[in-house]
């Protein structure tokens, strides 16, 4: 029992760890969109946007609960996070940054009331919120089954996984971004990292979706055995390494 407790454990240090990665981008995107407003309505619309995606995060949530299960919804989550961590990736290593991105969200956002303000952060929120428990559930699924009774189709400790994965994320972009952001100035590496954490979970979904036993492609235990979760979770470590300690973009202009 000991041993479940612990990978519940690491799997929950591993999705805050990502969402704070995340995060980072997303209150740079979120003040961005509330920069032409005044100082005291600043902060409020931030507020009142974040407000806005803790109702929809959790209303997700508990529908998401029902539905988790379904080997469909299984492969359309897995395909979108390989191919949003995948287009990160291919962005980085072979596109070009958009410089201007910011000005262009400012531009956007600029003329706009403190209501519409608000609207859009509550959309780009959502957005953001997407991603993020799509993650949770992909790596919650692969959990070992609770004590905990479940809650609609999904086990309970795997759903409690979900929610504090969901609250962590808003937790940190309200609060914590600021820190993260300087993380990334620091090792710009790990924005990539995230994004290729994010596809390797994709693939953990679709092993769980290829092991569903209305799918029938793997075994229906592989996706729970041993070797698959150490491979998973080697390979996981692996990329973290990788990205923590590869020179970013920053460090090589200033050595050129």
């Amino acid at each position: 029992m000991d041993s479940i407790w612990l990978e519940y454990a690491w799997t929950l240090l591993i999705l805050i760890g990502l969402e704070g990665l995340l995060s980072a981008d997303n209150a740079l995107v979120l003040a961005v969109i509330a920069k032409h407003l005044p100082g005291d309505q600043k902060k409020r619309a931030i507020n009142y946007g974040i407000i806005m995606a803790f109702v929809f995060r959790f209303a997700a949530l508990f529908a998401i609960s029902f539905i988790a299960n379904v080997w469909q919804v299984q492969a359309i989550g897995a395909l979108y996070l390989i191919y949003l961590g995948g287009k990160h990736l291919v962005t980085a290593k072979f596109g070009k940054e958009n410089e201007n991105i910011e000005e262009e969200v400012e531009e956007e956002a600029a003329g706009k009331g403190f209501w519409p303000t608000v609207a859009k952060i509550g959309l780009a929120d959502v957005a953001f919120a997407i991603d993020s428990i799509l993650a949770a559930v992909a790596l919650a699924l692969a959990l070992p089954n609770s004590p905990f009774p479940e809650f609609g189709g999904m086990d309970g400790g795997k759903f409690m996984v979900v929610v504090i994965a969901g609250i962590a994320g808003l937790v940190l972009i309200k609060y914590a971004a600021t820190w993260f952001v300087q993380l990334l100035e620091k090792r710009p590496a790990l924005e990539t990292t995230a994004y290729a954490i994010v596809a390797w979970v994709g693939v953990k979904l679709a092993v769980i979706t290829l092991s569903h036993e209305d799918v029938g492609v793997l075994d229906k235990h592989f996706a729970h055995s041993t070797a698959w979760t150490l491979t998973f979770y080697g390979v996981l470590v692996a990329i973290a390494l990788i990205g923590w300690f590869a020179p970013g973009k920053r460090e090589t202009e200033q050595s050129n």
